[in-house]
């Protein structure tokens, strides 16, 4: 959490927040909560496990009628997904989790514009006081059900992109969306010593890459070291080590260190692998 807070003040330093920690993890609905207090106007709720390519103008041509848009995806893996089952008009019927029959194929990726934030917080607490699911969670989806049964019409919208980071097999592949999409670079205060460079790479302030070669879609973090290397398709996290290895499609943890290695491999934070020469 120190690192989200960390990043967030140093990437966005014009934007005043406050920060909230969910010390009991009971859902989403109990997360959206504990931001009541500092909440007095409309509402942007971002979950974390995607990345998503959105026309957030929607948000100031929103008809008076309508107390919030939910951008959802079409999927035809529906089974994996919530899907909002909508009326004909386009706003919220339901949300159903990964149903067995296709009764909707729009999927709830977790993006979320609320302008009735007071009906919200009131549908927040009403899923608060209910019972929780077995797993003993409360769902935001709940929330919005509440509002939707008060009579507030909650709008569907398409989202242009949307790329899963929720799992280490995505990760990696929605790391070279964004790299093909202009986000590569190679900071001013990053090092690079006779190393060849197959674009699109990121090489970030403070990382070394000395010799062997990076790239393509290879994001090398903060303070990393890559020695004698050939790396690509990968993501190297802040303050790792990699000496003398070939790997790609693979992702290494914050602080790991990783010798004389090559294939594709998932190395944990501060953790060492050292292979065989």
């Amino acid at each position: 959490r120190n690192t989200m807070r960390e990043w967030i003040e140093a990437e966005c330093p014009r934007i005043k927040g406050q920060f909230v920690v969910q010390e009991v993890q009971d859902g989403t609905a109990g997360a959206i909560a504990l931001a009541e207090p500092y909440v007095d106007e409309d509402v942007l709720i971002i979950f974390a496990d995607a990345v998503l390519e959105v026309d957030y103008g929607l948000t100031k041509t929103l008809g008076k009628e309508c107390a919030a848009i939910l951008w959802a995806k079409q999927v035809e893996d529906y089974q994996r997904f919530g899907v909002i089952v909508t009326n004909d008009d386009g706003t919220m019927k339901e949300i159903v989790e990964k149903p067995s029959e296709p009764i909707s194929k729009l999927a709830n990726i977790g993006l979320y514009y609320i302008r009735d934030h007071e009906l919200l917080f009131e549908g927040v607490r009403h899923t608060l006081a209910a019972d929780p699911s077995p797993s003993g969670e409360y769902y935001l989806t709940d929330a919005f059900q509440y509002m939707v049964d008060k009579g507030a019409r909650l709008m569907t919208a398409p989202v242009e992109g949307w790329w899963d980071a929720g799992k280490p097999e995505t990760l990696i592949e929605t790391n070279g969306h964004l790299l093909e999409t202009g986000r590569g670079l190679i900071d001013v205060e990053a090092s690079v010593e006779e190393a060849q460079i197959e674009e699109p790479v990121r090489i970030e302030a403070g990382a070394v890459v000395r010799g062997g070669k990076i790239g393509p879609n290879v994001t090398v973090e903060a303070g990393a070291t890559v020695e004698e290397s050939v790396v690509r398709n990968s993501v190297v996290g802040a303050d790792a080590r990699l000496m003398r290895v070939r790997i790609h499609d693979s992702l290494v943890g914050d602080g790991a260190t990783v010798s004389d290695f090559s294939g594709s491999l998932r190395v944990t934070d501060h953790s060492t692998l050292i292979g065989q020469r």
